[in-house]
């Protein structure tokens, strides 16, 4: 089994390019085939969870060896997120396991529900999607244990550096080769054509152009170089701990949502208690939270993305049911002999009836 491992790996490094290309292609495919033929839309997502699940592989592998690597030098720094991700992860091993746990959990519940949804129940369907909703709920809050911080999501470092340019590390310039830049000398002139007794004029097109002059100020091109507080910041401390009652119960709150809306429309999918209760909660969170100081980027831009996820309820409910999903169909239905809008009104009516059949389409 080792073996294997060693050949696939040693295979990733020298193919790194183009299975990163690849990857981008299928994930392409993936947007189109849902209404494409029977099942397509848990062929779709079988296909889309084996690339997310593949993907975290590979970043974990060409990270360690990037690291690795004396010859590879990043041209711009690691994100705030990357950063503060993955010092928690290799400070402690029960946070990398959880982290990693927890997105292999987001990349294969919708195809879990699918799987369940075709084989089982609706009642035993529900009670699958509510022990998902436990384990999550109980990883979450030992990161939160772990971390004594707010969470960030996604809670693993991100992809940040270009696959190519592993491979463009054991490439070595051929002498056989024409150089891929131009010389910025001037062509000498050969003796024969040269005139002995007075100078020509260069020519301008074998003159080099003059540097360029910019009329911006040497403040623009230095203050983007600048070190900012959260530049010169440990990676920990770039997410200042929960301090108070009040933190930690925002926090609990925001944890346990996802887990109270799914066990509420597991016994009630009728009325709009499920809903409002989710709602509620999410708004309670909100207000609970505190407000990260203008130095505290990562905090920030995480409550961004929390606010913003808040839209989501749009298509959930008696919300997607009474108004979000007349006015689209009513857009499908204007557009559908419209060129390109068209393209995409075809693709809107076959996601429709996905978002209605499937809880994980848009869970929070």
């Amino acid at each position: 089994m080792s073996s294997a491992l060693a050949s696939y790996e040693s295979f990733l490094v020298h193919n790194v390019s183009t299975i990163s290309t690849l990857e981008s292609t299928l994930r392409s495919v993936t947007w189109i085939l849902p209404g494409r033929f029977k099942d397509a839309e848990l062929a779709s997502e079988a296909l889309s969870a084996l690339l997310n699940v593949m993907s975290m592989y590979h970043d974990t592998l060409l990270s360690r060896i990037m690291q690795s690597e004396p010859k590879y030098k990043p041209l711009l720094p690691s994100s705030l997120h990357a950063r503060y991700t993955k010092a928690w992860s290799d400070k402690t091993a029960a946070y990398k396991w959880a982290a990693r746990a927890l997105e292999l959990i987001r990349f294969l519940e919708l195809l879990i529900e699918m799987g369940l949804r075709r084989k089982v129940s609706s009642k035993t369907k529900w009670r699958g999607i509510v022990i998902i909703e436990v384990v999550k709920a109980v990883l979450r809050t030992i990161l939160l244990r772990i971390t004594r911080r707010p969470l960030i999501s996604p809670p693993i470092p991100e992809r940040e550096f270009d696959p190519s340019a592993l491979s463009l590390l054991d490439e070595s310039p051929s002498p056989t080769l024409v150089p891929s830049t131009p010389s910025s000398s001037v062509p000498s002139t050969p003796d024969h054509l040269r005139n002995n007794h007075v100078p020509l004029p260069p020519h301008p097109l074998l003159t080099p152009p003059p540097p360029s002059r910019s009329d911006a100020p040497v403040e623009d091109f230095l203050l983007p170089k600048a070190l900012t507080t959260s530049s010169v910041r440990t990676p920990i401390s770039l997410v200042k701990a929960l301090s108070s009652p009040k933190d930690w119960l925002a926090e609990t709150i925001y944890i346990l949502r996802p887990l109270i809306y799914a066990a509420m429309l597991s016994k009630d999918r009728q009325t709009n208690r499920p809903l409002l209760t989710a709602l509620a909660l999410e708004f309670l969170s909100r207000n609970l939270r505190r407000v990260p100081s203008t130095s505290s980027a990562l905090e920030r831009t995480e409550y961004a993305r929390r606010d913003r996820d808040i839209l989501w309820y749009l298509f959930r409910g008696s919300i997607w049911e009474n108004w979000t999903r007349p006015k689209l169909e009513a857009f499908v239905d204007r557009t559908s002999h419209t060129h390109l809008l068209g393209l995409f009104s075809a693709l809107l009516k076959d996601w429709i009836p996905l978002i209605d059949e499937y809880y994980y389409y848009t869970a929070p």
